[in-house]
């Protein structure tokens, strides 16, 4: 398992650019980035090139999933961001849901997300990238209150659903403590199904040493499972000694 981090989050500059030299002076070689249509693409491959960093993931537009008269939008979206995507060398392209559509029956709204995944599946089969789907807290970060997927365990559905070995969940440590606990004994449960893992300190959001999870012990967990994939930091520092917690999750990691 790797570490990664989410510049957008973390480190941000104000420019992509400087937020990933100042990720490669923290101490770190992978990076992932959400929207990616507001950046020059070309300047962060280049950046990325020159300091022999990666990019692990970035993030396809928010369009509704839930709504099927999104669907050819949400399909033209994800095609875009898959090329984009291997212009990066980025294997993870990380996707939303859309909110909770209220009046309509939560399973027609589920049946709405698996038919959307499905078709979008063969184009990431195809392109040997994997997409990864994320549920959402909607108790304590108030401007995703609306949003559909909170439920990891309606997510790993989902994913059984999809049936695809390239659509997987975005596990969120941060987010699942606070709609369900229960963290490692769901990980470790559905691991196969896990593309990729966030972290972030609750309550607060901030560096993963900070709170009441015991990221040691949830890491510990994971290391005694079959995942390969990375463990990303995304969260608001209270430090301007960054690099600190690159070493304390790197320690963790290691």
């Amino acid at each position: 398992m790797k570490l990664s981090v989410c510049f957008d989050a973390v480190f941000f500059r104000g420019d992509p650019v400087e937020s990933i030299k100042a990720v490669k002076e923290a101490g770190c070689n992978s990076v992932e980035f959400w929207h990616w249509r507001d950046k020059d693409i070309e300047s962060i491959k280049k950046t990325v090139n020159e300091l022999q960093m990666e990019i692990v993931a970035i993030m396809t537009d928010k369009v509704s999933l839930t709504d099927p008269k999104f669907r050819d939008e949400y399909v033209k979206k994800c095609s875009e961001t898959i090329q984009v995507a291997k212009d990066l060398g980025s294997n993870l392209v990380i996707t939303t849901v859309g909110d909770e559509i209220l009046g309509v029956p939560r399973d027609i709204q589920h049946q709405s997300i698996v038919d959307g995944l499905k078709q979008c599946a063969p184009m990431f089969e195809e392109a040997g990238i994997t997409l990864i789907i994320e549920p959402l807290n909607v108790k304590v970060d108030l401007y995703h209150k609306d949003y559909y997927l909170w439920s990891s365990e309606e997510a790993f559905q989902i994913i059984e659903e999809v049936g695809s070995p390239n659509v997987k969940v975005l596990y969120d440590v941060y987010h699942q403590q606070i709609s369900e606990g229960n963290l490692i004994n769901t990980i470790t449960k559905n691991i196969d199904k896990i593309g990729h893992i966030h972290g972030a300190g609750h309550p607060g959001r901030n560096e993963i040493t900070s709170g009441e999870i015991n990221y040691k012990a949830v890491i510990d967990a994971i290391k005694g499972t079959s995942y390969q994939g990375y463990f990303g930091l995304e969260y608001t520092p209270t430090s301007k000694d960054l690099s600190e917690a690159i070493r304390t999750a790197e320690r963790f990691l290691s």
